[in-house]
């Protein structure tokens, strides 16, 4: 999928079939993560992939927002540094590795934003790291159009040289 096409489509997923994703797509999810530019090349992101139903099902029941993690067939979980810059850089690292994901059919939707403090102890993450996200990856349990996103019009978010000055 071309990417402009990816973002234009590109819709939060919570419900998945019951379908592996093939080792070589997740590789690839991953990969876009860990390429994605960071402030200072730091790189404040780890990321733990798991496939475990067990851990999935544990996980949905420590993430509040996030209970079909437990019906996923994947899920990434983002911990981050405790740096200036590690929420950011990981946002951006989470955003690439959805759009990868979308561009092979796979859908997802980022679960949290911190308060993940209970998925450590399962995933034996060090206290020197926070948990900013789980991304549950999956193929959609339904078909899922990025058509008709219920989104602000470009005049009303962006403005030409000054602000208030209308983008045309």
């Amino acid at each position: 999928m071309e990417t402009f096409e990816a973002i234009r489509t590109l819709r939060a997923v919570r419900a998945y079939r019951d379908a592996p994703i093939p080792d070589e797509i997740v590789r690839r999810i991953v990969e876009a993560g860990r390429l994605t530019a960071s402030a200072g090349n730091q790189q404040p992101w780890r990321f733990i992939v798991v496939r475990d139903k067990d851990t999935l099902r544990q996980l949905g029941a420590l993430a509040p927002t996030g209970r079909y993690i437990a019906q996923t067939p994947l899920a990434v979980v983002v911990a981050i540094t405790k740096s200036d810059n590690a929420v950011s850089d990981a946002s951006r690292a989470i955003q690439s590795m959805l759009l990868a994901a979308w561009s092979e059919g796979v859908g997802s939707n980022w679960v949290g934003f911190h308060h993940l403090e209970a998925v450590k102890a399962p995933l034996s993450i060090p206290d020197d790291l926070d948990v900013l996200a789980i991304l549950p990856f999956g193929y959609p349990a339904e078909p899922i159009s990025g058509e008709n996103k219920k989104r602000k019009s470009l005049a009303e978010v962006a403005s030409r040289e000054r602000f208030s000055q209308p983008f045309e």
